[in-house]
């Protein structure tokens, strides 16, 4: 046998007690082994992989990156497997990545895939490119920038210019995502240009942001008014009154909804509601119902079991019955 074919031979050895004491965690004691494997057949890209692969458990990226690196260089020089290339180009991805270089990060998994696209490296890079994009954005913010814009768009929506209103809410939302005012204002813009969808997707960004902002509710109520989604709105006035009961635009909202529902879209909306299911489903409930159509007289009775009260207001409430 050989000088070249005893030393090809020694180096598997080596490498396969490296990887034995690498699923140990004995690292360096890996390293030694794979060390050796090189010197034995220094032409071989799995070793420098495998050595790459304890620098990137012990933390130690720089190192990580220069044996990947030869590790490429060695596999090209030698026509290796374009998957055994691609292998240390994305540990190198990934070496950035700990390090938080998003960039060359990216760079590396990107040409890792150029070699061979690797289901787990396409996940890792859309990983990273959602990293880059939100890191962006964070740089972006700025919330003295996002006031003068809020206070351009105010300017701009008392001339009556939408548009251009539209255009500095949203770069103050840019600059801070998190104002539900603004979110509102943008919301009446795009009310006034009829574009109710965007205006109702800004009403829930609004309420999302602050569950207890009343002006949010109302403008979401004015989308599903104009939609003609009565239902939808009255839900909103409702919930606006939770927060300021004494909110006369939504008191008007709620009256002036309730007014134009006809008697089927009563009924669906309170059958809809599981308290007046629940009451409904009741057949104690059912005979006190039955018994007050045909002796309306009964009713002052069954009111003064404070249980039984409650559940018929709630039905008064939803609009099923209506006492004269």
């Amino acid at each position: 046998m050989s000088i070249q074919s005893m030393n090809y031979f020694k180096a598997l050895a080596e490498k396969e007690k490296g990887n034995a004491a690498y699923k140990a965690k004995k690292f360096e004691e890996a390293l030694s082994h794979y060390g050796k494997a090189i010197e034995l057949d220094p032409n071989n890209i799995i070793y420098y992989t495998n050595k790459a692969a304890v620098y990137f458990e012990q933390g130690r990226y720089d190192l990580c990156i220069e044996t990947c690196q030869k590790a490429v260089d060695v596999g090209r020089e030698n026509q290796a497997d374009y998957k055994l290339i691609a292998k240390p180009l994305a540990r190198i991805g990934n070496a950035y990545l700990k390090q938080d270089d998003l960039d060359n990060a990216l760079l590396f998994l990107n040409k890792s895939m150029s070699e061979f696209r690797d289901s787990t490296v396409i996940k890792k890079t859309h990983e990273v490119q959602k990293l880059i994009k939100e890191k962006e954005l964070r740089a972006y913010i700025n919330p003295e920038l996002a006031l003068e814009e809020k206070q351009k768009g105010n300017s701009f929506f008392t001339q009556g210019k939408f548009p251009q209103a539209i255009a500095a809410y949203t770069e103050s939302l840019k600059r801070n995502p998190e104002d539900a005012k603004v979110f509102s204002n943008r919301s009446a813009c795009y009310a006034k240009l009829m574009e109710f969808p965007l205006a109702l997707r800004d009403a829930d960004e609004c309420i999302k942001i602050d569950p207890t902002f009343v002006k949010g509710y109302l403008r979401k109520a004015t989308c599903h008014l104009a939609m003609k989604e009565t239902s939808k709105a009255e839900q909103a006035y409702q919930k606006a009154l939770e927060f300021d009961p004494k909110c006369q635009e939504a008191i008007d909202g709620y009256r002036k909804c309730a007014m134009s529902e006809s008697p089927e879209d009563v009924r669906n909306r309170a059958m809809n509601d599981p308290e007046v299911q629940s009451i409904l489903g009741d057949p104690a409930m059912r005979m006190i119902l039955e018994q007050m159509q045909k002796e309306p007289a009964a009713l002052k009775e069954h009111l003064q079991n404070p249980a039984i009260a409650s559940k018929i207001q709630k039905l008064i409430e939803s609009g099923l019955i209506a006492l004269r």
